[in-house]
Formats: structure tokens, C-alpha cells, sequence
């Protein structure tokens, strides 16, 4: 490509190159600390020169400077003390993962007490919370215990420090004995009462481990086992909600509703449900990362359909990936942001390229070849990344992935045939982000 094209398309992407000084600035507050003061000052110079002078160099220098803030000012800080016993009020989040002897579940500390004056403190710290075989957790539940929270120790220092940026304090365990009294529950959000909708359903408990996973994005039932099984194929993106699955839901709920069109501003109202059933689902997911940015990307095109205006793919994987940053700066150094972020600019990038040069005149056979090179371009693109962060590289998916999506009733067929709706190309193309495999002992979130 020639270097006057690609200062074009760079041209029709701003948000592309905002979002490369933004990340460049909060890479930098990782590495150094600047006074908050020095910071707003230079925030307000550089403003001023680039709206008085039009200048891209402060402009740029202004993105970098609120990246440098944002990310100093997210910095997590535990706001529990840890290795001090006392006695804690806590909400468990989500289901508790039966792990035999014990069972672990995600937490958040709404109080402490101080052992000193006997005062409450309130905290907002998230916690990994362990509890024997007596003592039950429930999901929703607040409970009042005493214990003491440590800092993580099993597990590679990146895992930890992983840790530490999706705020969580450190981990707490309880017995029957520590465990001095349960609280009323709360309100069952949508994702807790979407499980316990699916785990009502009659099916194996593997079966049952892998219809959570995928569709509510609840990873409770996901043995050790499963997920190496599911890592070493190449599939392991499909253990939990990411933009493969919301692109599934975008295509299904355009094509279900069609017919709206036909009557009077009838393609205001598909697009308005369309968007807010992708939104539905995200919730229902509970929110994780990958699906929020595709349900982004997902409205975006919506509204391009709304207004037949031109939908540049990597200006809105871009205008998400700066909103989630903007929102929590400490999911740059998120592994799993990382790898979906990159897999989606992949496809974006080269991998629908690549799918229009191999298009033939037989639609089945564009199928397969489709979902194959959309799956080539996505591991080969976090290859390198996978490769130095876990030391696995999960080439058999390369062999496998085209089997599945051989078949016409399958959802990931769906999702496929779904890109060729007006020639756009971001529901399936956000779908393609993996999820990495577990490492020694590390245990992942959710």
C-alpha cells in the first residue's frame, strides 16, 4: 500500500489516532509518576495550542498528557488492610465455583472494621473469597465474617499483577466458624437470574458447564480439564462471552426482524430493538470487557444501517477500545483486552481483505473458507502475544476450526453468514477474540 493511501485511510479514522497517544500516555504512567498539578497544567497548554494553532503536534501531546492523568489518577489501591484480622462485611458476586474440598467465588468488601477503635470503614475492594466445605456461600449474598486478607501468591507475577489491575485487594478465606452471620441477600441482577434460568435446564453437568460459559458468560461449572480440552483445540474463546457471541445475537435479531420495514418508520424501531436486545445480552452476560466493546461496535453499525452512512470498522473497534480506556485506564495491561483487541484489528485489517479476494461463486464454499481464514488471521495475529505471555500457541485450531462451522444450523454459521449483511463486516469480525489458557496454578476471574 502505497504511503498516500494509508495517510487517507488514517484520515477517515480519528479515533484510530486518538487512541494510539491515548494508550502511548497511560503505557507511560506505568513507568513514571508525574506530579497531578504538572499534568492538569500541561493538559490546559496543550489544549490551548492545538485549538489556536491547529497543531497535531499538541494535539497529540494532549492525548498523551490525559492518558499520563487518567491513568494515574485509576490507579487501583487496595482500600482494605491486608494481613490484619478482623471482621469484614461482604457481597458474594456471581455463583460459587465448586472447586470439592472448598468452594471460590468472586467478592466485594463493603465495610471493615478497625480491631484498634472498633470503627467501621467503608471499602469498595474486590476480593477472591475461599470457603471451606461447611461453610455454603451463596450467589448474591452478604455475610459477615472474620478473617484477614492476603496479598495472591500462587501463580506467575504477571497473574498477579493482572490481579491487582482488575482491582482485586487480595484473597480471603473462611470457615463455618469465621463465618458470623448472613445478612439479607440482594436484588438478583439480570446475570445471576439468566444462570439460574439455564441451570434449570435438564443436562449433564459438562453439558450444563459449557451452555453457561457461552451463553451467560458463567464459567462456575468449567473444570480444569474442559478448558485445557478447549485451549489445546483452539476454541477456548467460545468458554465465554465475547463478540463472537454478540455478533450471533446482532445477526439473529436483524434477521428476526425483518419484516418491521414494511410498515411505517418501521426500520427506526428494528434498529432501536435490535440495539437494545444486544445490550440485553451484554447484561445478561454480565458485563464482561470483550462484549461491551463489540456491543459498541454493534451499535455503531447498527446506527450506520439506520442512516445508510459509510461504517469504518477500525474507526469504531478504535472509538470502543477509547471509551474503555477512558472508563478504566487498567485494562491496557488486561491480557484478555490485549488479545481481543488485537484479534478483532486483525480480521478488521486483513482478514476481511483476504475474504473478498478468496470469494467464489459458490456460496457454501465461501462459508468455510470464510470462517477458516477469519480464524487463521486472529491466532496468527496473537500469536506472538499468547506465545510470551502463556507459552502455548493453540495451532491445532488451525487444523479444527473450519469442521464446526461446516454446518448451516450451527451458531457460529450464523454468525458467518450474518458479516454479509450490507456488505458490513463487525459482527463477526469482533468475534473472533480468544481467551488465554490457564497457566500453573493461576486461577482466572469468573
Amino acid at each position: 500500500m502505497k504511503i498516500s493511501r494509508l495517510t487517507d485511510r488514517l484520515d477517515r479514522m480519528p479515533m484510530l489516532k486518538i487512541l494510539v497517544f491515548f494508550a502511548a500516555g497511560i503505557a507511560l504512567a506505568g513507568r513514571h509518576e508525574l506530579p497531578l498539578c504538572f499534568l492538569a497544567g500541561a493538559f490546559v497548554v496543550t489544549g490551548a495550542l492545538a485549538l489556536s494553532l491547529r497543531s497535531s503536534a499538541a494535539t497529540a501531546a494532549m492525548l498523551l498528557t490525559a492518558g499520563f492523568a487518567a491513568a494515574q489518577l485509576r490507579v487501583p489501591r487496595p482500600t482494605v488492610p491486608r494481613g490484619v484480622h478482623t471482621v469484614y462485611e461482604i457481597t458474594v458476586e456471581g455463583f460459587p465455583a465448586d472447586r470439592g474440598r472448598y468452594a471460590v467465588a468472586d467478592a466485594s468488601v463493603a465495610a471493615w472494621r478497625n480491631p484498634a477503635d472498633g470503627r467501621w470503614h467503608a471499602s469498595d475492594a474486590r476480593i477472591r473469597l475461599y470457603a471451606d466445605s461447611l461453610a455454603e456461600l451463596h450467589a448474591g449474598e452478604r455475610i459477615r465474617c472474620r478473617g484477614a486478607v492476603r496479598p495472591f501468591r500462587g501463580g506467575a507475577e504477571s497473574y498477579r499483577r493482572l490481579m491487582a489491575r482488575r482491582g482485586y485487594a487480595g484473597t480471603l478465606w473462611i470457615t463455618e466458624r469465621t463465618l458470623l452471620e448472613r445478612l439479607p441477600q440482594q436484588h438478583a441482577g439480570l446475570h445471576r437470574r439468566a444462570v439460574e434460568r439455564l441451570s434449570r435446564l435438564p443436562m449433564s453437568a459438562g453439558a450444563a458447564a459449557v451452555v453457561e460459559a457461552m451463553a451467560a458468560g458463567e464459567r462456575r461449572g468449567v473444570t480444569p480439564c474442559l478448558r485445557t480440552a478447549y485451549s489445546r483445540s483452539g476454541l477456548s474463546h467460545l468458554l465465554a462471552v465475547s463478540g463472537l457471541h454478540t455478533g450471533i445475537v446482532f445477526v439473529l435479531v436483524n434477521l428476526a426482524l425483518w419484516w418491521l420495514p414494511l410498515f411505517r418508520r418501521g426500520h427506526l424501531l428494528k434498529n432501536l430493538l435490535a440495539a437494545a436486545a444486544v445490550w440485553l445480552f451484554v447484561a445478561a452476560a454480565g458485563f464482561p470487557s470483550s462484549a461491551v466493546r463489540a456491543a459498541v461496535m454493534c451499535t455503531v453499525l447498527q446506527a450506520a444501517l439506520a442512516s445508510a452512512s459509510e461504517y469504518a470498522g477500525l474507526n469504531a473497534l478504535a472509538a470502543a477500545g477509547f471509551g474503555m480506556l477512558v472508563w478504566n485506564p487498567n485494562w491496557l495491561g488486561d491480557i484478555s483486552f490485549q488479545l481481543s483487541f488485537v484479534a478483532v484489528a486483525a480480521i478488521l485489517a486483513w482478514g476481511v481483505p483476504l475474504c473478498r479476494r478468496c470469494r467464489t461463486r459458490w456460496k457454501a464454499v465461501n462459508v468455510v473458507v470464510d470462517a477458516y481464514l477469519i480464524g487463521f488471521v486472529a491466532t496468527a495475529a496473537t500469536a506472538p502475544l499468547v506465545s510470551h505471555t502463556f507459552g502455548v500457541v493453540p495451532l491445532a485450531g488451525l487444523a479444527v476450526i473450519r469442521w464446526p462451522l461446516r454446518w448451516p444450523g450451527s451458531s457460529c454459521s450464523a454468525a458467518r453468514c450474518g458479516w454479509r449483511l450490507r456488505s458490513v463486516c463487525s459482527p463477526r469480525c469482533s468475534g473472533s477474540s480468544r481467551e488465554p489458557p490457564p497457566k500453573g496454578s493461576a486461577r482466572w476471574p469468573g
